[in-house]
């Protein structure tokens, strides 16, 4: 207990000195949900790619690839009903293909906007934005629009974070519903996998419980 209220007063300590102008700063805010040990133990570019606090108009970028996209019929369903709420998971299955990410600070909520753009084959490259706030019982949510989002776990594994959802909601305002089972897409899980050198894996998988995997998605990216 005496640890969680030190790395809050160092937080909120840190945030204050990114506001004044200091530069990039420890943050603190992934490094809270997870277990000390397990935390000190991941590879030190995981650790600094989920610990620095961007400043200003600062924007941290990673460039890469996408290496494949699998949708199973029932997930290319689900990609294109997403489409209402801003088509928050990639809408056709894919081979190699071009992809960023950039994420920066969300100064109104305290978190951090993401964005990501896949390339295609034919066409326009797809975006999908989405913001994490720490907030919630679980401590992180990922909002992808419509006031729809999902209430995220992490875990550190030995040279990986993974984030895997903990229940699905939708929000307007004060107005709060958590979805029910029957109604949820299934199991999100996004692993940040270490590969050394400014290089690392993200790989995307949907699974539900009668349908099977809905969406496998895997990644390489380097350090911008």
């Amino acid at each position: 207990m005496g640890e969680q209220v030190s790395d809050r007063a160092a937080a909120s300590g840190a945030a204050s000195h990114a506001e004044a102008g200091d530069g990039i700063l420890y943050d603190y805010r992934f490094r809270r949900l997870v277990p000390r040990a397990a935390w000190d133990a991941l590879p030190d570019d995981v650790r600094r790619r989920f610990a620095k606090r961007l400043c200003g108009p600062a924007v941290a970028t990673y460039s890469g690839e996408i290496v494949w996209t699998r949708l199973s019929a029932a997930g290319w369903l689900l990609a294109q009903l997403c489409r209402l709420i801003g088509a928050p998971l990639p809408t056709n299955a894919s081979g190699p293909a071009p992809a960023a990410v950039a994420v920066s600070e969300d100064r109104a909520s305290g978190g951090q906007c993401w964005t990501r753009l896949y390339g295609r084959r034919r066409g326009y490259p797809q975006v999908i934005h989405s913001a994490k706030r720490f907030a919630g019982t679980t401590g992180l949510e990922e909002h992808i629009g419509g006031g729809f989002g999902m209430a995220l776990t992490v875990r550190a594994e030995a040279d990986a974070l993974v984030f895997a959802s903990d229940h699905y909601f939708w929000q307007a305002g004060r107005i709060r519903l958590r979805l029910p089972r029957w109604l949820a897409p299934g199991t999100t899980v996004v692993t940040h996998q270490h590969l050394g050198s400014g290089r690392f894996a993200f790989d995307l998988k949907v699974t539900h419980p009668l349908f099977g995997e809905l969406v496998n998605q895997h990644a390489l990216f380097r350090d911008g």
